[in-house]
């Protein structure tokens, strides 16, 4: 099997048409030349690689679509310099760099800035992980090193709102090892408080992410160990927000409304009455999600109003540290929606659906969620295209982002769906069946 460590020429990567096509990401120009400068044939590029000729043929005429992840596979075997892999153009610009045609690019230009943040985001998590590191396991803990944690931490969350979860999980993780070093280091030190609070809000990601990948005991794992973090750093609103969070998963994706309950019941004991609006209203939300899960309509009313009144007060302009995201009426509708659903009444559902996803949001796993919720609601009201048209748009956004949560909610509401056999639910069907398989959907 061919070597793709081997000697490469000096200047390849600065080889006019080699250094284009790095600068346009123009996958099938890089590995033609990597090939050709080795010497191999294209049987013996596909075997260097690990995949199957064929494929490796579609790539290299520009027949083959790649993903982030698969361009960052084939950089690593091709021992391809990753920060030479630029996206500091328009998209236009870099469809007609010289030897980057259109036709021929390897990556849809839809991807380019998904490549480029990841890129981008690991330069700086690496960056901020060495100063972190360096603050702490060389030369003693001191007062920047939380605030370096927390800002990978901060980073992280933000790229989640639009990227897969198992891109982010690695590093995730790794960072999760690293703010438990430094905390270990902090003991007996006065940075110990916020090194507990930065190991809690990485723990807290961590757990996020191996929850949309529907791994639930490495998920429940990093949220207990995320609120035992938020209780030793003795900061009222992480311990809230921690509490809040492992009563939305267990609510939410493990679907035991009544722990979820005492969880809420648990947070707002900590939480008090003085707190941040935001907070108060977030967690009114979650429990109202925990009433509507038990039964208990009246409950959940009450804390849906008692949501929209915080919301509403003047302070609420900006969210409170752990909070990255505003909590605002939309972000209530939302809430308010799924209620509905889960309480069994589609017209309500559909009203405050309508208020939650009407504007163009953030972040589209949550909107792919929310329109399973929406897809509900109209199988309920007996508007089956509809519903079957939210599902499928869901599970494009599942698939795309490799979010088990969402195609795993678009598998469940197939499941209850016992309505009449139409076009659009066989269709629906073939597609599920196609991503166990693994075989393309027929006709």
């Amino acid at each position: 099997m061919p070597q793709a460590d081997g000697d490469l020429p000096d200047d390849l990567w600065t080889r006019p048409r080699m250094a284009a096509a790095l600068a346009t990401c123009d996958m099938p120009t890089v590995i033609e030349g990597v090939r050709t400068a080795r010497g191999w044939s294209q049987s013996e590029l596909a075997q260097a690689l690990t995949y199957s000729q064929s494929w490796v043929s579609r790539v290299v005429n520009g027949q083959q679509t790649l993903t982030v992840s698969q361009v960052q596979d084939l950089a690593q075997r091709l021992h391809v310099p990753l920060h030479l892999l630029r996206f500091g153009g328009s998209v236009s610009e870099a469809a007609t760099a010289p030897g980057a045609a259109s036709t021929r690019q390897g990556v849809k230009t839809t991807r380019f800035r998904d490549f480029g943040k990841t890129v981008a985001a690991g330069t700086f998590m690496a960056t901020a992980s060495r100063q972190a590191a360096e603050a702490g396991a060389y030369h003693g803990v001191d007062e920047t090193t939380a605030p370096a944690l927390r800002s990978i931490t901060g980073g992280q969350r933000r790229m989640d709102a639009n990227s897969p979860a198992r891109h982010l999980l690695p590093s995730a993780v790794a960072h999760v090892q690293l703010a438990e070093q430094m905390l270990g280091n902090a003991r007996g030190t006065p940075f110990h408080t916020e090194l507990s609070a930065s190991a809690s809000e990485a723990s807290g990601f961590a757990a996020w992410l191996n929850a949309d990948l529907g791994d639930m005991g490495s998920a429940r794992m990093h949220y207990r160990t995320a609120v035992v973090r938020a209780r030793q750093a003795g900061m009222r609103l992480l311990d809230v927000y921690m509490l809040g969070s492992l009563a939305a998963f267990e609510i939410d994706v493990a679907e035991d409304p009544e722990l979820g309950l005492g969880l809420v019941k648990e947070a707002e004991h900590v939480l008090g009455p003085s707190a941040h609006p935001t907070a108060r209203a977030w967690l009114a939300c979650i429990g109202a999600l925990a009433h509507a899960g038990i039964g208990d309509r009246v409950a959940a009313a009450r804390a849906i109003r008692h949501a929209e009144r915080e919301i509403a007060r003047p302070d609420n302009a900006e969210p409170p540290w752990p909070w990255v995201f505003a909590f605002d009426e939309a972000k209530v509708a939302g809430y308010r929606a799924l209620v509905g659903v889960r309480l069994r009444s589609p017209h309500e559902a559909r009203a405050a659906f309508a208020e939650a996803v009407a504007p163009s949001p953030r972040n589209v796993k949550q909107s792919a969620l929310l329109k399973v919720e929406l897809a509900s609601t109209h199988a309920e009201a007996g508007d089956i295209d509809e519903a079957f048209r939210l599902a499928q748009e869901a599970l494009t956004t599942g698939v795309r982002f490799d979010s088990e949560r969402v195609v795993g909610r678009v598998r469940s509401f197939r499941k209850r769906y016992r309505g009449p056999r139409a076009h659009c639910v066989e269709d629906l069907d073939n597609r599920l069946s196609s991503l166990v398989t693994g075989l393309p959907v027929s006709g």
